[in-house]
């Protein structure tokens, strides 16, 4: 199987399963506990079907938005993602690269492997940066005054996180950052040279936002819920947030909102906009798809703040039925995750331009030629 192989989101978790060591493809395609809400993601949008119309003179069609204050030339961004130097040695640069070409917004976490400051010289394209909310007051403060002075567009603070997920399939393959060697994984990683090969030859795996001030995940071996279980803080509230909303002083958003109340709050102190999201089903398994309960969180707060449904997206027709509902974009992660394991930013190019035929041909079929055309008349619930 090769990348001119891959032509959906299933064929590129085909390729990446085969690149990538057992560990590190479980810890992309892995969830919480039993993983039903990773499923429902996806399986939400099965149960909404799409109205054409016809005769409609469709043959220039604009996929463009602004989202943030920042034109998109289509209503699809790659969402942040850490440890992406594990997936291929190109790790956030690629994405960031691919993201520049389709001219869309991406975004690199607290955990990422490149810095801010590479990606401000690396490209142009709309970033967005992902906070993750620690003990240290120091190490906080540092994260903001780098992505601000790095001119990032777009301070995200993750809330679903306040403790880490049950990912059963990390705890079996034993899944740590950085990597090390188990009885369970020497198998899957001897058997995977070429990832080896490229992990011990190309640049070191580091985490450059948090090495001055953390061993964990650097120069000590730490699962990802260990993570954020011990080093962020579980005493997070609304104060909090609100705080560093001000001291940001731009664009921001709370990632990671599934309620209405909640999203009624992020109003209230001053967000630009929200992620409509369950971290891909990593956190609370049994919880509500994001699209689910995109609906009555557009009827509350969308004509007062920026809503984005992220996750479970694996299809243009998925990003059409969020936007018909009322999301200004759709996001996510392993809808391009997968596509850097298996090939990096050749990788990550294929698999955005796919969607983008696929959301440029389906509203061709909608009969619309403007994603700002697109209505809840246009969707039937079964």
């Amino acid at each position: 199987m090769s990348l001119k192989s891959c032509h959906n989101f299933k064929d590129f978790r085909q390729l990446a399963k085969r690149r990538l060591p057992a560990p590190v493809f479980h810890y992309i395609d892995g969830a919480a506990d039993d993983e039903l809400t990773k499923a429902r993601n996806t399986s939400a949008f099965d149960d909404v079907d799409l109205v054409p119309n016809v005769l409609a003179g469709v043959e220039d069609v604009d996929l463009s938005t602004t989202l943030f204050g920042k034109k998109l030339s289509m209503p699809l961004y790659c969402s942040p993602v850490a440890i992406q130097r594990l997936f291929h040695h190109e790790g956030e640069r690629a994405v960031a690269k691919a993201a520049a070409k389709h001219d869309t917004m991406f975004g690199i976490s607290s955990l990422s492997t490149v810095s801010v400051e590479e990606i401000e010289k690396l490209v142009d394209t709309p970033k967005m940066f992902q906070f993750y909310f620690h003990k240290d007051r120091g190490l906080n403060d540092n994260l903001l005054e780098r992505a601000k002075a790095a001119k990032f567009d777009v301070l995200a603070l993750t809330v679903d996180t306040i403790t880490g997920g049950n990912r059963e399939r990390d705890l079996r393959t034993g899944f740590t950052i950085p990597p090390k060697l188990t009885l369970a994984s020497m198998l899957s990683f001897a058997t995977h040279p070429m990832w080896g090969i490229n992990y011990l030859t190309k640049p070191k795996f580091r985490l450059p936002h948090l090495e001055e001030y953390v061993s964990e995940g650097t120069s000590v071996n730490t699962s990802i819920g260990q993570y954020f279980s011990t080093m962020l803080d579980q005493s997070m509230n609304w104060n909090d947030a609100e705080r560093l909303c001000a001291k940001w002083g731009g664009h921001f958003a709370l990632k990671g909102i599934m309620s209405v109340e909640d999203a009624k709050k992020a109003v209230d102190i001053g967000c630009s906009g929200i992620m409509v999201s369950n971290h891909g089903g990593r956190q609370l398994d049994g919880g509500r798809a994001p699209f689910d309960q995109l609906a009555e969180i557009v009827d509350a707060v969308g004509d007062k703040i920026e809503v984005i449904c992220e996750g479970g997206i694996q299809r243009g027709t998925h990003v059409l039925k969020a936007l018909s509902i009322g999301a200004k974009a759709c996001a996510g992660g392993r809808l391009y995750l997968y596509a850097l394991a298996a090939a990096g930013q050749a990788g990550v190019e294929r698999a955005l331009n796919q969607y983008r035929n696929e959301l440029e041909r389906d509203m061709k079929l909608m009969g619309y030629t403007s994603v700002d055309q697109l209505r809840r008349s246009n969707l039937r619930f079964r």
